[in-house]
């Protein structure tokens, strides 16, 4: 690795460190999603009433499955409260909720707006606030009750879209709570508007709100606020059941994401980023094109010699003894005037005396192999004795040539 690539690498995993030192320690976002969860602990969650209202309540249960179905396979009495942005029951969920009201039991339901059913039922109608003369879109809010401090408001400046009672059945609804709208700090306009009624239905009661921020950890962290929302959870008897909904809310309750844990956990989000990071510098620096393993190509190996085993083999195994003989003296033959230059022509005593000379033979070795070859040719058939002793002879005559020529 050259030294111009060292110091790339260096100033890449520098300025890596000094992101993620950057990122690790800078403020976390707050998370202004209107979850209303009981788990959620974000500023628009409901973790703390939740605590709250399961430290001052006997029994407290978390319904997490749709009213339609938990009323049809539960003999329940008691309070059922729902909160949430929004909330649409269904008429026939709504119509099993009103019947198990009408039996002595007490439904509130707190929303921004509501479905028309449920207004209709209760002879009710609701409008959103006019903010034109509201440019800080600050409001307070207050209970209307004898045994509560009316003069007392509550502070509340993080509505995006705010809802009032306009119209009321004035002889069965019970005004709880108001709405006092704000101009600036300390110019109050006069018109208060309803927010909070209570209504008997039948044998029971049903309470609205639409202002369901008062049950969120934004609204009672902010001292005195949880006045207003112990206040209005006074109207509830704690020694009965409360079934708090968790079906009807926009925060999740569970997370089907795998990676949820990661993204969430800023130690685990970052040993995963870094793991990305490092995966990306490896394919910029290891990842190039490598000249590929050259395989060994083997030469072609020589046949003729295996060629010419494999046809003596078969002259041999066939008893062509004769045959195999006559080759083996024709190359003999040859190799005489490869080697010595001795025309072979003309075998005579001549022949033999310059043939023993050049090939470091003696004349009686060199006389015999010749007379022994005179007698093969001679010979119509021979045996592989004969066959052998002629190998043999002709093997030890080359072996003695000063004349052999180097490999």
């Amino acid at each position: 690795m050259s030294k111009k690539v060292k110091i790339y690498i260096t100033l890449l995993v520098l300025t890596v460190v000094a992101i993620v030192a950057l990122e690790m320690t800078k403020p976390k976002d707050i998370n202004w999603y209107p979850s209303y969860a009981t788990h959620h602990k974000i500023p628009y969650g409901s973790y703390v009433f939740n605590k709250q209202l399961e430290r001052l309540a006997d029994s407290v249960i978390n319904v997490e499955r749709p009213p339609f179905e938990y009323l049809k396979n539960n003999n329940i009495n008691g309070t059922y409260l729902f909160y949430n942005g929004g909330i649409d029951f269904g008429k026939p969920e709504l119509n099993d909720l009103l019947e198990w009201t009408a039996r002595g039991n007490t439904l509130i339901v707190s929303a921004v707006s509501f479905e028309n059913r449920l207004l209709d039922t209760l002879n009710l109608k609701t409008k959103s606030i006019n903010t034109f003369n509201n440019f800080n879109n600050a409001y307070q809010v207050q209970l209307v009750n004898q045994r509560l401090d009316s003069t007392v408001t509550y502070k509340f400046e993080r509505p995006t879209t705010f809802f009032h009672f306009s119209e009321i059945d004035t002889l069965k609804t019970k005004v709880i709570g108001l709405i006092d709208k704000y101009k600036s700090d300390d110019v109050k306009i006069k018109d208060t508007l309803v927010n909070v009624v209570k209504q008997p239905f039948g044998k029971g009661e049903i309470i609205l709100s639409t202002f369901p921020q008062a049950f969120t950890n934004y609204f009672i962290l902010n001292s005195p606020n949880q006045n207003y929302t112990s206040g209005l959870m006074s109207y509830i008897n704690m020694e009965q059941p409360i079934y708090l909904d968790s079906h009807y809310k926009n925060g999740k309750t569970f997370y089907t994401s795998p990676m949820y844990l990661f993204l969430n956990t800023k130690s685990l989000k970052w040993a995963y980023y870094i793991v990305l990071i490092g995966v990306l510098i490896y394919i910029i620096f290891e990842g190039k094109r490598k000249q590929r393993a050259i395989p060994i190509i083997k030469p072609l190996k020589n046949q003729t010699l295996d060629f010419t085993r494999t046809i003596s083999n078969m002259y041999y195994e066939n008893g062509k003894h004769k045959d195999i003989a006559q080759h083996k003296i024709q190359h003999f033959l040859e190799y005489i005037r490869n080697t010595m230059h001795l025309n072979t022509s003309s075998i005579n005593d001549s022949f033999i005396k310059k043939l023993a000379a050049r090939s470091n033979n003696t004349l009686e070795d060199t006389q015999t192999l010749f007379k022994f070859i005179e007698e093969i040719n001679q010979s119509k058939e021979i045996n592989n004795l004969q066959l052998e002793r002629l190998n043999t002879l002709i093997e030890t005559y080359k072996s003695n040539n000063k004349w052999k020529t180097k490999a």
